[in-house]
């Protein structure tokens, strides 16, 4: 007897049909993605100003580059810099080397030659360093304000406490805390679809520029990307918040003027660095974005990703008469050599 077929258990063709058109386009869709270029606009819609923004961005690069590689010989070479808090700084000087040099050589070949691609895989690269060097700031920063809390405020056992073993420690816990984060939410990101248009009205490859060129559902990449972005920020900024807070209880409560200049200088350059680049983050990512504020928000960028890492060697070298003191011993140490 032969076996009779159940004709309404089989899919009518037409949706067979939808189903296979629909997963070959997405397959497409993936191609078109992984093969794409993306537009970085940027602050490219000034022809007439390429010049004197390249040149006004390459002495930036190039101030940063020179004053962090300055500030990681000191520390590297010179005796008087083997503390905790200058390897702190050496580490900080090392991540805006990064930091910089992950965004701002494509922006002045952009200017330079006025080519605005960026492949789709460069694109994901840059992205994956930003969030890696990012959050590694955000939680560096409060590994510093952590060593200046131990040293203000308990110094009869700061030495017992911040060891060569814990400043490792903290460095590692920072890097390993942005490799993490970084690799999280870029697993995420390389799964969508971008269809164009592939115009990126950013300087650089930032996560909801890009997002908003997804013709995929980016619902739970944005609820993946917040979760993310409040462990990389929240905790360290809580962290610098109380260390501050107890430095300065601590300050308030010394006797002696001087002792209070002398404690409140050691943690002055660090406060201002922290206030530019969680004040500029703020701007960017929590005020709710708008018409009149999306073009003020690259202009915000421009302090976390290009003005800090420029600041930061100026900031602490000129208010530290310790490195100031360098300075001068190695330059003329290097004069008599060569003369």
């Amino acid at each position: 007897m032969g076996h009779e077929w159940n004709t309404s258990e089989i899919p009518p063709l037409s949706i067979l049909e939808n189903d296979l058109i629909s997963h070959h386009q997405a397959e497409i869709g993936r191609n078109q993605s992984s093969s794409s270029v993306f537009i970085l606009l940027g602050f490219q819609n000034r022809p007439e100003l390429w010049i004197f923004l390249f040149v006004m961005f390459l002495n930036i690069y190039a101030l940063s580059i020179v004053g962090n590689l300055l500030i990681i010989l000191l520390v590297a070479v010179d005796q008087h810099f083997h503390t905790p808090m200058y390897f702190f700084l050496m580490n900080l000087s090392i991540l805006e080397t990064c930091y910089i040099s992950n965004i701002l050589p494509r922006m002045l070949g952009s200017f330079l030659t006025g080519d605005l691609s960026i492949s789709y895989g460069g694109c994901m690269i840059q992205w994956g360093f930003f969030v890696l060097f990012g959050t590694t700031e955000c939680y560096l920063l409060a590994m510093m304000s952590y060593d200046r809390y131990l040293a203000i405020c308990k110094p009869l056992h700061y030495m017992s406490l911040m060891d060569g073993s814990l400043c490792l420690q903290l460095v590692s816990t920072s890097w390993m805390t942005g490799l993490l984060t970084s690799t999280v939410i870029t697993c995420f990101i390389v799964q969508l679809t971008f269809c164009g248009p592939y115009e990126i009205d950013h300087f650089f490859c930032d996560l909801y520029p890009v997002l908003n060129l997804s013709c995929s559902d980016v619902y739970i990449v944005r609820i993946v990307a917040f979760f993310l972005a409040f462990l990389a920020t929240v905790p360290p900024f809580t962290l610098t918040l109380i260390s501050y807070l107890c430095i300065i209880l601590t300050i308030l409560r010394m006797k002696s003027q001087a002792a209070r200049q002398k404690a409140f200088s050691t943690c002055t350059s660090h406060l201002i660095v922290v206030t530019l680049f969680y004040g500029s983050l703020v701007m960017v990512y929590v005020v709710p974005e708008t018409d009149r504020l999306r073009e003020l928000n690259k202009t915000f960028s421009l302090f976390y990703t290009v003005l800090t890492p420029m600041l930061n060697p100026l900031i602490y070298s000129l208010r530290n008469r310790e490195v100031k003191a360098a300075l001068f011993r190695s330059t003329r140490r290097f004069h008599n050599r060569i003369s």
